[in-house]
């Protein structure tokens, strides 16, 4: 290999007819009475065998049909950090019906947003979840959790090239992106166990973020019930330092978080954990300073793994592939991935360029909904250009070399800088506002708001109207009045600039 350019193995097609919620349930109902996931806290845990899990999706499926959806029609969850989550989900998929799963931190001005685009038939919603005044039938949860037992529906199977669900990431035009993904999107996760999890049967995997979060949602959830595996939930306001102890208690054998969830463990003291066999990473870079301290700490490793929205992870390291310093990883067997030049071709090996992921993946999105031009953007020839720069060695590893434009991350959130500008543009007593992510110590990188006023304003009073415009990972965590943003003689924003002013 004298190019950068992975390609080693192929991966068996999906086979049709298919339906993504049979696939991630097939195995679990093998063994009904095994504890399929168990929301767990120090004063005990909720259990869901996998029987009882199946029986209320299926019924959740049979209610959405009865409420007179049919396949094809759209779904918007607003829901909270309960089991809800994943069994709305997956019941959704099970009728054939499309899911849109979102924060329920979101404000009633962007669900607005996501309702006008997606034009959802119905909305699922919990209690004390923003969401506004809207003709489409929107359904609480005495309706969605008595759907639990209803009798069950038929898997709605068909081609695998047809949307299963809705995720939405932000864009780097500022404007949120609805990412259409297909029922071969969960075959494609199989390239991970094996490229990343290490994940047996008999594993109990702990996932330290909530149900409502697309990586909980899949590493946390979808791949272990695929595998017949246990799912481990820590309940609802539990605290990074209980954890550890959650993870004892109730024998985890893998644990996953994003790094700032790692830092936060590392505060406290770590129990010995013997059942413990690894840990697993994603949603921004892993520092070294981390994976060492997390070594020390359990006598186990952590293993990292790169992707996003469009293409969940692709890039890792794994069991079979420890980590080497400084790298992502190497592309999971399976995949075809390249780093290339400003011409779209593969560079020379260590060279810097943009990571790109074959336009035939399996895991792949199916588009940008609604957005066709931007969908154009990230297709060119065979391949899926990320916008992240990162080179490879002979060996495949990826080193990561940051993005090719401002997107910001933050506690593991990739957000948009233009997204969060637009929705405070209008601020009171703010003449010019910009933003960007600031790291202020190491592994912690946070919002900042840099901002013109023609007198002082009260940090309190910003924070509380960003706080209606924003969810809580989009706001600012810092502002900064300027006398001037810095700007180039066009009257561009010179955005990294910003940070010379960071306090």
């Amino acid at each position: 290999m004298t190019v950068s350019i992975f390609d080693e193995g192929a991966f068996a097609p999906c086979p049709a007819p298919f339906n993504l919620a049979e696939h991630v349930l097939r195995a679990g109902s093998a063994t009904p009475d095994k504890v399929a996931l168990s929301v767990v806290k120090p004063t005990g845990a909720q259990r869901w065998s996998y029987g009882r899990l199946i029986a209320a999706i299926r019924g959740t499926a049979t209610g959405l049909l009865q409420a007179g959806l049919v396949p094809g029609d759209v779904m918007l969850m607003r829901l909270g950090n309960t089991v809800d989550f994943p069994i709305a989900y997956l019941g959704a998929i099970t009728a054939g019906i499309v899911p849109v799963p979102s924060s329920s931190q979101l404000t009633e001005p962007e669900v607005a947003s996501m309702i006008t685009q997606l034009a959802p038939r119905a909305i699922l919603r919990a209690e004390g979840v923003a969401c506004p005044q809207t003709d489409v039938p929107v359904y609480g949860p005495t309706t969605y959790q008595g759907w639990h037992d209803l009798p069950p529906a038929d898997f709605e199977m068909g081609d695998p090239e047809r949307m299963a669900y809705i995720v939405y990431t932000s864009g780097t035009s500022g404007t949120p992106r609805a990412v259409a993904h297909a029922h071969r999107a969960i075959w494609a996760r199989q390239m991970m166990v094996d490229g990343w999890y290490g994940l047996r049967r008999e594993d109990r995997l702990l996932h330290a973020g909530a149900f409502n979060w697309t990586y909980t949602l899949g590493t946390g959830l979808m791949d272990p019930w695929t595998c017949g595996a246990t799912a481990l939930i820590p309940a609802a306001g539990t605290e990074p330092a209980q954890i550890p102890l959650l993870m004892k208690r109730n024998d985890a054998t893998i644990f996953a978080a994003a790094p700032g969830v790692y830092r936060q463990i590392l505060k406290f003291p770590i129990p010995p954990m013997t059942k413990l066999r690894h840990g697993l990473s994603a949603g921004e870079k892993l520092s070294e300073t981390i994976r060492e301290g997390w070594r020390n700490a359990t006598g186990t490793e952590v293993f990292e793994a790169y992707g996003m929205s469009e293409c969940s992870t692709f890039i890792s390291n794994a069991p079979g592939s420890p980590p080497v310093a400084g790298t992502l990883g190497r592309p999971q067997v399976g995949r075809r991935v390249a780093i290339l030049g400003p011409d779209n071709h593969p560079v020379p090996l260590n060279t810097p360029g943009v990571i790109a992921i074959d336009r035939r993946d399996p895991g792949l999105m199916l588009e940008y909904l609604g957005a066709p031009e931007a969908t154009a953007e990230k297709f060119n020839g065979d391949w899926y250009l990320t916008g992240d720069m990162a080179s490879m060695d002979a060996s495949g590893q990826i080193t990561y070399a940051g993005r090719d434009d401002d997107m910001m991350n933050a506690g593991g959130y990739r957000v948009s800088p233009l997204e969060v500008e637009g929705a405070l543009a209008s601020l009171s007593g703010v003449t010019d506002l910009a933003v960007t992510d600031v790291q202020i110590k190491d592994d912690v990188r946070i919002i900042v708001a840099f901002f013109t006023a023609e007198t002082a304003l009260d940090d309190d009073v910003l924070k509380t109207e960003a706080a209606a415009r924003l969810a809580n990972y989009k706001q600012p965590r810092a502002w900064v009045r300027v006398d001037a943003l810095p700007r180039n003689p066009n009257g561009k924003l010179i955005r990294k600039a910003l940070r010379d002013h960071a306090i």
